[in-house]
């Protein structure tokens, strides 16, 4: 059976694919790592007195007291029997007693949102929900669009018209509205948006794989494969998989980042992803309205959303280039 035609030896992956991947790589880790990485709950409201804005790389002292709470203050130092703090410019006085814990020094390297939030335990955070999410729609899309491709491509015909048709049906309807209209109506939570997002885009990945599946199914190798009674499973899985899965790879990669960009947009429009938990497109939602006092709230879930989507242009344009033998 031929298989794909790898790239020649020696031939370079372009400066693109290495940065994507790099790029995808690193965030991917931070996502995985996060509960390890981050300094704190991301949940939890640390500066718990007014004027909780703390710009990035601000350094506050923690003290963890007997009840169980802990406070931030720019000074604590001990005389005698009391701890003297200053807090927003106001001197307060604690009993040495009822500290447990502290004072020690804890700088908040992105600063803290309007809710006294450590914002890059956030940020880890929400990596690790918005990749997953992603990651999650994506196979399911691949994973039901391949299998109606399949059935429609090698099936009878009636089949392939019923499926076909089916799948026009769903393209006809405006994703946006009709994601919104689902969403609106469905509990939300990361998994009820996974299945939304992988559930109404399969469409497309169908009919790619269609397309693909009825070029290869009529090349020689497919025909003998059917002449000497090998089974039909066998065949998809070892002479018309291997062979599609160029195409199949690059809208993949592409699907990711619209996957991600998509859950950013709905967490934003308040469909998506709820707080408490953290996600780049509810940070983003968090910050409205705080951008002129706390532009930092916005600074880095936005360079993620536009790092990840450069990236992942740059590596569906390198597959494309690099496994298709034809380029």
């Amino acid at each position: 059976m031929p298989r794909p035609e790898p790239a020649p030896a020696g031939r370079p992956w372009p400066a693109g694919a290495r940065i994507g991947a790099a790029v995808l790589l690193f965030l991917a880790l931070l996502g995985i790592l996060a509960p390890w990485l981050a300094p704190s709950d991301p949940t939890e409201q640390l500066d718990s007195f007014g004027g909780r804005w703390r710009p990035p790389g601000t350094t506050l002292y923690e003290l963890h007291l007997a009840n169980g709470s802990a406070l931030l203050a720019e000074k604590a130092e001990r005389q005698g029997e009391l701890f003297l703090l200053t807090r927003q410019e106001r001197e307060e006085t604690i009993p040495a007693a009822a500290v447990v814990a502290g004072p020690r020094p804890r700088t908040f390297w992105l600063g803290t949102d309007h809710l006294g939030r450590d914002v890059l335990s956030r940020w880890l955070h929400g990596t690790r929900v918005s990749l997953a999410v992603g990651a999650f729609a994506l196979l399911i899309a691949c994973s039901v669009g391949i299998a109606v491709g399949a059935l429609a491509a090698l099936g009878p015909r009636w089949l392939d018209r019923l499926l076909m048709y089916t799948v026009d049906a769903f393209l006809a309807l405006p994703w946006i509205f009709l994601i919104i209209t689902i969403a609106a109506f469905t509990p939300s939570s990361a998994v009820a948006l996974v299945l939304l997002l992988g559930g109404t885009t399969w469409m497309g990945v169908s009919r790619l794989a269609r397309a693909q599946i009825r070029t290869v199914s009529e090349r020689e190798f497919v025909l003998a494969a059917r002449g000497l009674g090998v089974p039909p499973i066998r065949i998809f899985l070892r002479h018309i998989l291997p062979n599609i899965s160029t195409p199949l790879l690059v809208d993949a990669t592409l699907r990711a980042g619209q996957y991600i960009l998509s859950e950013a947009a709905l967490s934003f429009l308040g469909l998506g992803i709820q707080p408490p938990l953290a996600s780049w497109g509810n940070m983003i939602q968090d910050s409205r309205g705080y951008l002129l006092g706390g532009w930092w709230l916005v600074l880095a879930p936005t360079l993620s959303l536009l790092a990840t989507g450069l990236a992942v242009q740059w590596l569906a344009d390198s597959l494309r280039d690099v496994l298709d033998p034809r380029a």
